[in-house]
C-alpha cells in the first residue's frame, strides 16, 4: 500500500510538472490558467454578454455596448482565464441538461423539501393543463440556472392530484425552494412566481432577487465598521465591495451552498464619497472580493486561477472552510486511485490483473469507509473543538499560499480537460508496468508468462484447496499458485468422511520425481577431459541412478517423519544428517562425506544431472551442502533438494517448490538450457 502511495505522489508531482510546462507555453497563456487582465473595450458586444451570463448580472435593459461594458467591469475584473472558461461553458451549454421529473409528495420531499442547503426551481404542471413556460423557453431555463447550481424539475399534478390541492397548486405556475435561515439544515422557503411575463430574463431576474436577499447587505459607512468589528459565529466571511444594485448570482448562489460555513457580505459603495474607510480595512480597488479570517484579511483574485466565476471561487472556498464530507470524497479519489495501480503493477495474465483489481477496490473502499466512522464520532466530541480550530486555522494559512492557487489551478483545469488526465494517469500506469515487469524478469519470475486459463485454473483449485483442506492451503494465494484442474480429485474427496484428515493430492507422483547421485570429479584442463571422457561417462553411468521408485514402507516411514507443519519455511529438523528414514535399507547418511568445494581442484560433476535440473551445490531445506555420495531429488521447477528432506517436505501435505512455490506434481514449461549444459549435452550426444 505504500508503494502505491508513493506512486501516486508521484503522479501527481508529474501532473504538477505539466501544468508548470503548460503555465510557460502559448497555448497555456491563452487557457483556463491565464492570469493576464482584459481591457472589456477590445472585446464583441457577444463576448461581453456572455460574461455577464456566466456572472449572473442581467442586462436586458441595457441595449447598448458601453452599458454593457461599464456593468461588467462593475462587477469585478476580467481575465483571460474567466473568458476562457465562459466561452467554453456556451459550447457546452448547447447540450442537455437533465431536470428531475417528480414522482409524487414523497419524491418531492426527499429532494426538495428536506435538501436545506440548495436551491430548486419547479414547474408544477396543473392537471388538464399546459404548462406555465414551453418547452423551449424551459429549456433554455435549464440551462441558464443550472451553471449557477440551481436544480430544476418537473412537478404533474395528474401523478399527485391530491399534494397540488394540498398546496394550492391549481394552476400552472413556478416554484423556487431556497433555504429560509442562515444557518446550516434549516427551514425551505417555497416561493410562487406570481409575474405576468414569463420570458427567461424575468424568470431569472425574480429568482436572483429573491436569492440576494439573504445576503446582508451594507450601504452605510458605519455598518461596515461595526460588522468589521464584530466577533460572531462566523469566523470566516466573504465581502463585495461594488458599484452595484445586488450582488452577482453566482455570489448569491454560493452564500446559500456555504450555508453555516462562511457568511456573504455585500457592501453597496454607490453613494459613498469617500473611501477612506475603505482604504482603513485593506480594500484598494472597486469592485473587490475580500475574504476576512481570524488570521487577517485577503483579496481574492491576485493570484493564479482565482476569477470571478462560480467554480473558481467555490474550489478557493472549499479549500479555505472544507466540510467533512469534502474530505470524504477526496480521500475515496485518492485511494480508488491508489487501488487501480494493482492494474499496472500486477504482472501475468490479463484476467489476473482484473480479478486483483476488484479485489483491491473492494478492500480499499471497505477499510475507508470502516476507517472514517470512529473518525466521524471522534469529531462530535466536544474534547476536540480546539483541534478542530487549529487544522482550520493551518488550512487557512496554507492554503492562501501561492502554491495552493496552483493546486487549485490544476484541479480546475484537468477537472475541465479529463481526456488530458485520464492519458496522463494511463501513460503513467505504463510506465509502471514497464519497469514492474522487467524487474521480475530480471528476477527470472514465471508468473509475467502465465496465461488466462492457467491461472483461472489455479484460482479454482486454491478455492476447493482452502474449502476441503482450509491448514495447508491457506498460505498459497492463487496469485502464487498454478494447480491443474482435476475433477476426479473433489469427487474422490467427497467421498471420505474425514475431510480433514486426508490429503487433497495424492502422494504417488513422488516415486516418480527424478533421482541421482551426487557426485565430485577433478577438475580437468580441455585435453585432459578430451582423452578421458569416455571413460568419465562409462563409470558416470554405472554409478548414477537415475530416478529411484520409494517403496510404500519408506513412503509411510516419510509422512510419519512429517509432524510439523511447514508452511513456506525451512525445516529445522528435516536434515539429511540427523534423519535418515525409518527402516528404510537405503538410507545413507551425508555427514562425514565431505563436500567439492573443500578440497582444491575438484567441483560437482554436472554431467550426471538431468538437463532441466538447476545447478547448486546446497540444500536450502537442510541449509547443508551435498555431500559426495548423497541421493539427490529433483522437482519440476528445477529445484533440487535432498531426497529425504524433500520428501518429508511432500508428504506433510506441501505439494509445492519449497523456492518457487511451483507445484510439485505438474510439468513445467521447458527452460532453455545455459552454455555450460548445452556444451556438455553436444559432449554426451
Amino acid at each position: 500500500m505504500w508503494l502505491k502511495l508513493f506512486l501516486l505522489l508521484l503522479y501527481f508531482l508529474m501532473l504538477f510538472v505539466l501544468a508548470r510546462f503548460f503555465e510557460a507555453s502559448v497555448w497555456y497563456e491563452s487557457g483556463i490558467f491565464a492570469t493576464q487582465l482584459v481591457d472589456p473595450v477590445t472585446l464583441s458586444f457577444k463576448k461581453l454578454k456572455t460574461i455577464l451570463e456566466c456572472r449572473g448580472l442581467g442586462y436586458s435593459g441595457l441595449p447598448e455596448k458601453k452599458d454593457v461594458r461599464e456593468l461588467v467591469e462593475k462587477s469585478g475584473d476580467l481575465m483571460e482565464g474567466e473568458l476562457y472558461s465562459a466561452l467554453k461553458n456556451e459550447k457546452e451549454a448547447s447540450e442537455t441538461v437533465s431536470s428531475t421529473t417528480f414522482s409524487g409528495e414523497m419524491h418531492f420531499y426527499e429532494l426538495v423539501e428536506d435538501t436545506k442547503d440548495g436551491i430548486w426551481l419547479i414547474q408544477v404542471i396543473a392537471k388538464d393543463r399546459h404548462p406555465l413556460v414551453s418547452k423551449v423557453n424551459w429549456d433554455k431555463m435549464v440551462r441558464k440556472v443550472s451553471q449557477f447550481g440551481i436544480r430544476t424539475g418537473t412537478f404533474h399534478c395528474s401523478n399527485d392530484s391530491r399534494y397540488c390541492r394540498k398546496r394550492g397548486w391549481l394552476k400552472s405556475t413556478l416554484i423556487m425552494s431556497v433555504p429560509q435561515t442562515n444557518t446550516s439544515k434549516g427551514k425551505v422557503m417555497l416561493k410562487e412566481y406570481n409575474g405576468n411575463r414569463i420570458e427567461t430574463e424575468h424568470i431569472f431576474k425574480w429568482m436572483t432577487a429573491h436569492i440576494a436577499s439573504r445576503i446582508k447587505t451594507i450601504q452605510y459607512t458605519n455598518q461596515l465598521m461595526d460588522e468589521w468589528n464584530k466577533s460572531d459565529q462566523y469566523q470566516v466571511k466573504m465581502y463585495l465591495f461594488a458599484k452595484l444594485d445586488q450582488p452577482p448570482a453566482f455570489f448569491s448562489a454560493l452564500s446559500v451552498k456555504f450555508t453555516g460555513r462562511i457568511e456573504f457580505i455585500f457592501v453597496d459603495v454607490q453613494n459613498w464619497k469617500s473611501q477612506d474607510y475603505l482604504k482603513e480595512i485593506g480594500v484598494q480597488q472597486i469592485p473587490s472580493y475580500l475574504l476576512k479570517t481570524p488570521e487577517g484579511s485577503y483579496r481574492y483574485g491576485n493570484s493564479t486561477g482565482e476569477f470571478i466565476s462560480l467554480n473558481a471561487m467555490d474550489a478557493f472556498l472549499r479549500s479555505i472552510q472544507p466540510e467533512v464530507n469534502d474530505l470524504f470524497v477526496l480521500s475515496l479519489v485518492m485511494v480508488n486511485l491508489m487501488a487501480w495501480m494493482d492494474l499496472f503493477i500486477t504482472q501475468g495474465a490479463t484476467i489476473k490483473r482484473f480479478v486483483v483489481l476488484i479485489s483491491t477496490l473492494g478492500t480499499y473502499n471497505s477499510l475507508l469507509i470502516i476507517s472514517w466512522l470512529p473518525i466521524l464520532g471522534f469529531l462530535q466530541l466536544p474534547y476536540l473543538d480546539s483541534f478542530y480550530e487549529y487544522s482550520l486555522k493551518f488550512l487557512r494559512y496554507a492554503d492562501t499560499t501561492t502554491i495552493a492557487s496552483w493546486v487549485r489551478a490544476d484541479w480546475s483545469f484537468y477537472s475541465s480537460h479529463p481526456a488530458l488526465f485520464l492519458s496522463t494517469y494511463l501513460g503513467h500506469g505504463l510506465l509502471i508496468d514497464y519497469f514492474e515487469k522487467k524487474r521480475r524478469r530480471n528476477n527470472n519470475d514465471d508468473e509475467i508468462n502465465a496465461n488466462n486459463l492457467e491461472w483461472l485454473s489455479s484460482l479454482w483449485d486454491w478455492y476447493t484447496s482452502y474449502l476441503f483442506h482450509p491448514i495447508v492451503s491457506f498460505q498459497n494465494f492463487p496469485i502464487e499458485s498454478d494447480w491443474d484442474d482435476d475433477p476426479n480429485l473433489l469427487l474422490e474427496r467427497l467421498a471420505f468422511p474425514d475431510l480433514w484428515l486426508h490429503p487433497l493430492i495424492p502422494t504417488d507422483y513422488i516415486k516418480n520425481l527424478p533421482t541421482w547421485h551426487f557426485k565430485c570429479v577433478y577438475a580437468q584442463s580441455e585435453e585432459e577431459a578430451a582423452e578421458n571422457w569416455q571413460e568419465s561417462d562409462c563409470e558416470s553411468e554405472d554409478e548414477t541412478k537415475t530416478k529411484t521408485e520409494l517403496s510404500d514402507d519408506e513412503m509411510r516411514a516419510a509422512q510419519s517423519l512429517s509432524k510439523v507443519e511447514c508452511l513456506g519455511r525451512s525445516l529445522p529438523d528435516c536434515t539429511c544428517v540427523t534423519k535418515n528414514f525409518e527402516g528404510s535399507p537405503n538410507g545413507r547418511k551425508c555427514k562425514g562425506q565431505g563436500t567439492c568445494n573443500t578440497k582444491e581442484n575438484i567441483e560437482p560433476d554436472w554431467s550426471l544431472w538431468p538437463g532441466d535440473m538447476l545447478q547448486c551445490t546446497e540444500c536450502v531445506v537442510c541449509l547443508e551442502n551435498f555431500g559426495s555420495g548423497c541421493i539427490l531429488m529433483g522437482l519440476p521447477c528445477g529445484h533440487v533438494f535432498h531426497q529425504q528432506c524433500i520428501v518429508v517436505w511432500l508428504a506433510g501435505g506441501q505439494h509445492c517448490c519449497p523456492v518457487c512455490r511451483w507445484p510439485s506434481y505438474k510439468k513445467k514449461h521447458c527452460r532453455p538450457l545455459s552454455p555450460q549444459q548445452q556444451q556438455q549435452q553436444q559432449q554426451q550426444q
